[in-house]
């Protein structure tokens, strides 16, 4: 079921799979998992979690605020102390903050992005002794887990609700950086789009070039994007830009038009009321379960060396229906997530 499956509430759901099936592989931690086969072991004392952010820093709206939303749950429930730290604008001192968080006393340290890959590897081998975790990038280190996340599978969700909504069967795609992490969500997007209307007209945007990450903070050039997809005759446009996804918001909303959000609810999460109205629905990567689950199964044990997979199985990704305006549509919407889940449809992650 699409609705209350993909709430903020539903973190308990995938963590009540994974632990369960992290007792029952015994702590086992020799290679790729899906979310539901974490491993957990014995406790290790008093847990100090630190969390660098991706370059925007908290308050994104989107990716980041996902991170930190479990982070904070962390606390909560756990009774963490927790760490967060925001890179330079660049995202050069992106080593310097796991350093900082490490020297600090920070065990388990989690590293927010695929751009934290190599620096995550490199701080891993100068403190053995210390946990990370790395968002959207593979273990690299018998010390690092790999949070991953089948970004493709919910954005051909998001493509499935985009043309049955564009009555012109005009789409729209605007991503951040043209890399192959956010290439996912339009491959994605664009097969979900066509098994509904294989004629229909998709629009494709990028900001910036590879290894530009300036994509992912720049609201302007998101709302210039997405204003002459509007102007040239799309209903929806579906952005994976992180803070520039704002602009695409402007652009809809001038336009009288609809988008569609990435990463957390952003009818939630952005506080412009003339901006929530625009957002028929977003599509969730739940890198707050992600976070979470790595921390509590850090304070039961369990150590590094694998990847964790959030897929379509384990809502690990999904669609947000705050505002109502994707439930006409759920049926269409739960086969096309069973078709998938049961491998009857397999979604491509490059364009």
């Amino acid at each position: 079921m699409l609705g209350k499956r993909f709430s903020r509430m539903a973190v308990g759901t995938v963590a009540g799979v994974m632990l369960m099936a992290a007792a029952a592989c015994g702590g086992d931690t020799g290679g790729g998992t899906t979310a539901s086969e974490a491993p957990v072991g014995e406790s290790e004392g008093a847990l100090k979690v630190g969390l660098a952010f991706d370059i925007g820093g908290r308050g994104d709206k989107s990716f980041n605020d996902a991170a930190y939303a479990g982070l904070e749950k962390a606390k909560t429930e756990l009774g963490a102390e927790i760490k967060e730290l925001s890179p330079a604008s660049d995202g050069s001192n992106r080593g310097d903050l796991l350093r900082q968080l490490a020297d600090a006393g920070y065990n388990p340290i989690i590293g927010v992005g695929f751009a934290y890959g190599e620096d995550i590897k490199k701080t891993a081998e100068e403190y053995p002794d210390i946990q990370f975790a790395v968002v959207d990038s593979a273990s690299n280190a018998p010390n690092v887990t790999g949070l991953l996340f089948a970004e493709e599978q919910g954005s051909y969700l998001a493509g499935v609700a985009a043309a049955t909504k564009a009555e012109s069967g005009h789409v729209g795609f605007v991503g951040g950086v043209e890399n192959d992490l956010i290439k996912k969500f339009e491959a994605g997007f664009e097969a979900g789009v066509k098994s509904v209307k294989s004629d229909a007209k998709i629009d494709v945007k990028y900001l910036t070039p590879d290894g530009d990450f300036s994509g992912f903070k720049a609201p302007d050039k998101g709302k210039v994007a997405a204003e002459k997809m509007f102007q040239d005759g799309a209903d929806i446009v579906y952005h994976a830009a992180g803070d520039s996804g704002l602009g695409v918001f402007q652009a809809a909303a001038a336009a009288k038009k609809k988008a569609i959000g990435v990463d957390s609810d952003q009818r939630q999460t952005v506080k412009e009321s003339d901006l929530q109205s625009v957002i028929m629905t977003s599509m969730l990567k739940r890198v707050d379960v992600g976070v979470f689950e790595f921390v509590k199964a850090f304070q039961g044990g369990a150590k590094g060396g694998t990847n964790i997979t959030y897929d379509l199985k384990v809502d690990g990704v999904g669609l947000a229906t705050t505002g109502g305006e994707i439930d006409d549509i759920k049926d269409k919407l739960d086969a096309a997530k069973k078709d998938i889940v049961e491998g009857k449809i397999t979604v491509p992650s490059k364009p």
